[in-house]
């Protein structure tokens, strides 16, 4: 959001607040907060936009929708596929249930023939034909079994392909993922997103935060939960932050020039996150952090 002079501008009115001195220290830093790049979860045209940048939304607030015909037709493809399948179903159950009803009937008889052909009842050639008659009705049993098992999974697979249809019906709608203000938007309605990119931004400010540099002989006088008084320039009220994070390691200030003198200015970066719910900080915002 800042090129490196700014950054640099910033590092060394921190540097030179943290050498005043005294029991009180004021830090000069810009407000940061959380944006969120809410994306078009399906891929189209967009065919209707309900957010404007500056808009303030709310979670779960309406943003735009991205063409469905295609999903419906495809949709209702599956539904005929379904259909078919269920059709399918009934022929192939009872195709089944006979080539059961025919392997039951040959395997009888084949252990009745062989029963006789031990007596000598029966030849060598008739025990050959009804043991040939019960391959065929196992073949027969075994194809209707995998016709049906091959039927099943192709159901299975039209019904994840309606499951995965649905999801994206649903995510051809865009909804307000947080509460905030449309920072940035990147298509207009009628123009076509790929899935996956960006529609909107929405920076939340309910609760922001700065990053202060606070110099290491004032480090002892800080730690996580102190609080900090923010003030903004051209507002009477100040405001309250908390000390939610202090980086465990040292850093140089200003980081772009290593001098001799600049390279002992060691600082550790602090974090103080402010409740702002009436949207008073904005991001960019220069304030002054008092600890």
């Amino acid at each position: 959001m800042f090129n490196k002079f700014g950054i640099f501008l910033v590092m060394m009115v921190t540097l030179i607040a943290c050498q005043r001195g005294g029991d009180i220290h004021r830090y000069t830093s810009v407000v940061e907060g959380k944006t969120v790049d809410v994306p078009a979860m399906v891929g189209g045209k967009i065919v209707a936009m309900r957010a404007e940048t500056g808009q303030a939304v709310h979670k779960g607030q309406f943003i735009a929708r991205v063409d469905t015909v295609e999903l419906h037709w495809q949709k209702m493809q599956v539904i005929a596929g379904l259909q078919e399948i269920a059709s399918q179903r009934i022929t192939l159950q009872v195709q089944a249930q006979r080539a059961a009803a025919d392997l039951s009937y040959a395997r009888q008889r084949l252990h009745r023939t062989e029963k006789l052909f031990q007596e000598n009842t029966v030849p060598q050639q008739t025990l050959d034909d009804v043991r040939n008659r019960f391959q065929q009705a196992e073949s027969a049993y075994r194809a209707a079994a995998a016709q049906l098992k091959a039927l099943h999974a192709r159901e299975a697979k039209l019904r994840a392909q309606w499951q995965v249809i649905n999801k994206k019906l649903a995510d051809a709608s865009v909804f307000a993922p947080v509460e905030g203000i449309v920072t940035a938007k990147y298509v207009e309605q009628g123009e076509a997103v790929a899935p996956m990119a960006p529609i909107v931004e929405i920076t939340s400010l309910d609760t922001v935060w700065v990053k202060i540099y606070v110099s290491q002989p004032q480090l002892s006088s800080v730690k996580p939960g102190t609080t900090a008084t923010i003030f903004v320039d051209g507002y009477s009220k100040t405001l309250q932050g908390k000390i939610v994070w202090i980086s465990p390691q040292a850093e140089f200030t200003p980081k772009n020039i290593l001098t001799p003198e600049t390279r002992t200015s060691l600082v550790y970066a602090v974090k103080v996150q402010i409740p702002n719910p009436e949207g008073l900080l904005k991001i960019g915002m220069p304030v002054e952090v008092e600890l």
